[in-house]
């Protein structure tokens, strides 16, 4: 009888476990799993010994099982205290439809109700379960929040962040740029008294817009007026007051520039409630082209921030980032992504001289 080298362990009729390949090769369950899902952190001598066993033993991996190895190596938390819900809908689609792609855990949070030491804690507690995490304004600038993250090892990507923060990743527009060109826009179109609503002060990106509105006036020869910028906090709430201040101005705007949709959406209500027509007697516009921008009437001219495409990209560097820390390479990207002037129907030439937007 002719005999071989080896003789097979292979049991009849039950299936044969990872830890009798592991066993067989002499090395951890953990080893053989690096071997069959294809890692480079493997010894040559090891992975050919491993190969040998599955070989011998006739091994089938379980790839439902791998993946959801897989999915707990990539368990993604996505944190988010921002009070707009068209932005939160926009953000939420791309991060969860990457997720689903890239077969990773997206976990989901609300920290609305904490504060600063709240959120220290949170972070610090989230750092332990989780491989990566996707911060979406304001919290992409909680100074608390990226020092425990980043301080425990954890890679971060922050989403809409206004500038580039060195310590972590970021996907994001040219908030400055994008702001200039909707106010240009304006300018191109005859007003001059243009109206603008600032964003939460908690966010650099509300900074960068103002700023960008700031350069368009000064580039165009137009004196800026204090009585003409007002403050609001990205929710269509804050606007309503906002608004009223503008129109209540002895000389009121022409045309109002509000640093997101929801409070664009907020000064068309307004407008009509005082019997303007918009954009005839009063153009709007907003920012970001979330579903506000085109629930309202007239359809808001707006800059389109790819919102669901940035959180998509977002996940994406960070599974990337997940996999290159197991070479102990730390890489920071910051990738800015287009902006895009959408022109709707909110817009149009000031009215005559004499028709007043107050009313």
């Amino acid at each position: 009888m002719k005999k071989t080298g080896r003789k097979s362990v292979r049991r009849k009729g039950f299936a044969v476990t990872i830890d009798e390949v592991a066993s067989l090769a002499k090395v951890s369950p953990m080893t053989v799993s690096r071997v069959i899902n294809g890692h480079s952190k493997v010894r040559d001598t090891t992975r050919e010994r491993v190969m040998q066993a599955v070989q011998e033993l006739g091994y089938i991996p379980n790839l439902a099982a791998s993946s959801l190895a897989a999915a707990q190596d990539a368990r993604i938390a996505l944190i988010y205290t921002n009070p707009s819900a068209a932005y939160l809908r926009e953000l939420l689609l791309g991060a969860l439809h990457s997720a689903a792609r890239a077969a990773a855990q997206l976990v989901i949070d609300d920290w609305d109700e904490l504060d600063a030491g709240g959120e220290r804690k949170a972070a610090r507690a989230l750092a332990r379960g989780v491989a990566g995490v996707i911060l979406p304004p304001p919290l992409c600038e909680s100074k608390a929040v990226i020092e425990e993250l980043v301080g425990a090892g954890v890679p971060v990507v922050a989403i809409a962040s206004g500038r580039f923060n060195h310590d972590i990743s970021s996907v994001r527009i040219d908030d400055f740029l994008a702001s200039k060109e909707v106010t240009d826009y304006l300018i191109k179109m005859g007003h001059t008294r243009i109206g603008f609503i600032k964003g939460h002060p908690n966010q650099t990106a509300s900074t960068r817009r103002y700023e960008g509105y700031q350069a368009a006036l000064k580039d165009a020869g137009i004196a800026p007026d204090a009585a003409l910028v007002q403050q609001g906090y990205f929710t269509y709430r804050s606007a309503l007051p906002a608004v009223e201040k503008l129109l209540a101005l002895r000389k009121p705007p022409t045309a109002i520039f509000a640093s997101n949709d929801d409070m664009a959406a907020a000064a068309i209500s307004v407008a009509h409630r005082r019997g303007l027509d918009v954009p005839r007697d009063l153009s709007i516009v907003g920012f970001d082209d979330t579903s506000a921008a085109t629930t309202v009437w007239p359809e808001l001219t707006t800059v389109r921030q790819p919102i669901s495409t940035m959180a998509d990209s977002a996940l994406e560097i960070l599974l990337r980032t997940i996999r290159r820390k197991e070479n102990d390479t730390k890489v920071v990207v910051d990738q800015v992504v287009a902006h895009q002037l959408i022109l709707r129907d909110s817009v149009a030439a000031p009215a005559p001289a004499g028709k007043s937007p107050g009313g």
